[in-house]
């Protein structure tokens, strides 16, 4: 077995500093990664002050429960990325039932995605590359020539010979376990 790269034995160390209560080990984490969850919360919320309590509601979470972040399933940049832009939405969700929700615009002004957004699109099919490969193979073929080669699920059955209701819950199946993989590495909800 291989020793784990750089970043995960970064990880591994600072979730264990930080479940000894190290506080040093709080402030390295907050100085590598604070500009990141602000920046994402903010883009989601579209308001300073929003993001800065996002930011603190963020690393407080973290100081509170470090062993919720599992070095195994994800970085702890990817975890961080995912926990500001959940708690930024519910910010949002709260916000919109008091006013209007802000206009929609494009995150840098040019109908680009900004840097955070790409990180998490990144990890997130970094995860879906992983769910696959954790697939059955029955499984992972069903959705490949699903959704990497664009085929129905009666053309899958007939692709594979086997009945189309047997390609139709393979397919959910083989969605529903890929779902739950992504959510306990924290990429979706």
């Amino acid at each position: 077995m291989d020793a784990p790269g750089p970043a995960v034995a970064r990880d591994e160390e600072l979730r264990a500093r930080l479940a000894a209560g190290d506080e040093t080990a709080l402030a390295e984490v907050y100085d590598l990664f604070s500009p990141l969850v602000f920046g994402l919360a903010r883009r989601v919320t579209a308001d300073a002050d929003a993001a800065g309590d996002v930011t603190q509601e963020v690393f407080v979470g973290l100081w509170e429960r470090p062993l919720a972040f599992d070095p195994a399933k994800g970085s702890l940049r990817t975890w961080l990325a995912t926990l500001a832009h959940r708690r930024a939405v519910d910010w949002v969700r709260r916000e919109s039932r008091h006013r209007r929700p802000p206009p929609v615009t494009a995150p840098d002004g040019n109908g680009r995605p900004g840097v955070e957004e790409e990180v998490l699109e990144g990890e997130l099919a970094a995860g879906v590359r992983r769910g696959l490969q954790g697939l059955p193979p029955n499984l992972r073929e069903v959705l490949e020539l699903a959704y990497y080669h664009g085929l129905t699920y009666r053309e899958v059955a007939a692709r594979l010979g086997i009945p189309e209701g047997t390609a139709k819950s393979r397919i959910r199946s083989a969605l529903a376990r890929l779902a739950r993989e992504l959510e306990s590495e924290g990429l979706t909800s």
